[in-house]
């Protein structure tokens, strides 16, 4: 069983419920246990701004399967939802990404692990850090309490209207 911490983000069609139905497809993985979810967050979208702002959450979990069975599994929830890519970092009815796998390092064309994009998002830093403490480390990383202090700058609110996991919550 592996460590596991997995993204997800969403700015169309009801966010929160988004994920909240996301979260509900993760909990029925195969191999995947110990599901806990974070608080959701939301923030101005990092690519165009003629968009929505994102709601974002981060899960945590422990997943027996390789990275890229869990990868395709995403993309099959992802595809269940109706997302669609229309422009990059553009709008999303859902968003999933594997952001890391235990000490795993993977860099692949296609996959990603860690996530190269941690140590610029507050909104996934944020998260972690509420489900997994400050010191927590992100293989090749620093901290993530000194990740948090260098993106300062970035803006993210809490967002305490609703639950996205039952009683799953952290």
């Amino acid at each position: 069983m592996t460590l596991t911490v997995i993204a997800l983000g969403s700015n169309l069609d009801n966010p929160p419920q988004q994920l909240k139905a996301a979260c509900c497809r993760l909990s029925r993985l195969q191999g995947l246990t110990g599901l806990r979810v974070s608080s959701v967050f939301t923030s101005p979208p990092m690519g165009p701004q003629d968009q929505p702002p994102f709601f974002n959450a981060v899960a945590t979990c422990l997943y027996i399967e390789e990275p890229r069975q869990l990868l395709a599994e995403l993309q099959a929830i992802e595809q269940a939802m109706g997302r669609v890519k229309v422009r990059h970092w553009g709008e999303r009815c859902i968003d999933l990404d594997i952001i890391q796998m235990g000490e795993q390092l993977i860099h692949d064309i296609d996959l990603s692990i860690p996530h190269p994009g941690i140590s610029e998002r507050l909104f996934v830093v944020e998260p972690m850090i509420e489900l997994l403490g400050a010191d927590h480390k992100v293989p090749g990383l620093d901290d993530l309490g000194t990740l948090r202090d260098e993106l300062k700058h970035q803006s993210i609110s809490l967002y305490q209207d609703i639950d996205i996991s039952g009683a799953t919550v952290a």
